[in-house]
């Protein structure tokens, strides 16, 4: 029997544009359709802030993939797809990893990655990554308003996280943003 996927709880957003990278999440956390927190904090900067993170799905098992993908970024420095790609691998043949209900976005100066346990390892043709139970509101807006604004990386994931927000009911408007700036000769958006 299929295990069905119940990343619920969370939406999470990175936007790459105008030599910027930014990530951004909800607070809310659910147990089944009751929350429980609304002010959870689901993003965060690793490597000295040099990388940025967020998660959908279990707490639990998103804290213990974070510590994984630090030893792999740890092994990997200055690599982020390599030590994605690690972890990816690792979390669909380890017998223990492959339990852990979650999705990480991740990203560095270079590039954005979506990490899944069933060994996916992507990174979006048009710098928007979106996850969790509001990413699919939230990757709608984001796109529209690359597309048709000049906000910036940082304004697009606020926004397209407060309209996830007042559309997902697993999802809240209390929202962490994170950023970055892109490396030296990196392609502008």
């Amino acid at each position: 029997m299929r295990r069905e996927s119940r990343f619920r709880g969370t939406t999470v957003v990175c936007i790459r544009r105008d030599g910027r990278v930014a990530i951004g999440s909800d607070g809310q956390v659910t147990v089944n359709d009751t929350v429980v927190k609304a002010r959870a904090q689901k993003v965060r900067t690793m490597m000295d802030g040099k990388i940025l993170a967020g998660f959908a799905g279990g707490v639990a098992d998103a804290l213990t993939l974070f510590e994984k993908f630090e030893s792999k970024l740890e092994r990997h420095p200055g690599n982020l797809a390599r030590a994605a790609v690690e972890l990816a691998k690792d979390w669909r043949s380890d017998r223990y990893l492959r339990r852990l209900e979650a999705l990480l976005a991740v990203a560095d100066a270079k590039s954005s990655l979506l990490v899944a346990g069933s060994g996916e390892v992507i990174e979006p043709d048009d710098g928007v990554l979106a996850l969790g139970s509001g990413g699919a509101y939230a990757l709608a807006a984001a796109r529209a308003l690359l597309g048709h604004s000049s906000l910036t990386a940082a304004e697009i994931v606020r926004t397209s996280l407060q309209i996830a927000g007042e559309i997902c009911v697993y999802s809240n408007t209390e929202i962490t943003v994170l950023e970055l700036e892109a490396a030296e000769g990196a392609e502008r958006d």
